[in-house]
Order: structure tokens, then C-alpha cells, then sequence
């Protein structure tokens, strides 16, 4: 498993805390956020930078990302 940005990580737990982590309320709440910058100013182009993506053809990736996010923050 690769590692996490930690900028991502904190992105996917700020959406979970504000909707928590159902499908496709989730997905929704990130899209959301990173359309209006509400996370630390991160958009969907900073996102991406980060290997971040919210496209339908790449779901699969987004949510491991997702799963990795939770897994770690329930681990702490």
C-alpha cells in the first residue's frame, strides 16, 4: 500500500466528519468541498496535483484513497 499524502488524508476525514462515510453522500460532500476550496484552499486541480481525482473513471483509485484515509484515522 502506498503512503498517503497526509494533505489527502486530512481532506477525505474533514468530509467524513462533516457527512460521514456512506456512498455517495461522501463522494458529494468532497466534491462539494473541493469545488468551493473549503479544505485549506485545496480545489480540484490541487487535488490532482496530489494524485487526488474525483472523475467517475477513476472511482476505483478514489475510493482506496478513501479506504486508506479511514483505515489510518482509525488506527490513531
Amino acid at each position: 500500500m502506498n503512503s498517503l499524502d497526509p494533505q489527502l488524508r486530512d481532506f477525505v476525514l474533514f468530509c467524513v466528519e462533516r457527512r460521514g462515510k456512506d456512498w455517495p453522500a461522501l463522494y458529494d460532500e468532497m466534491a462539494m468541498v473541493a469545488g468551493q476550496g473549503l479544505f485549506r484552499g485545496l480545489g480540484h486541480t490541487e487535488l490532482r496535483q496530489l494524485g487526488f481525482s474525483l472523475a467517475l473513471g477513476r472511482l476505483d483509485e478514489t475510493i482506496e484513497l478513501v479506504k486508506q484515509a479511514i483505515a489510518h484515522d482509525d488506527q490513531v
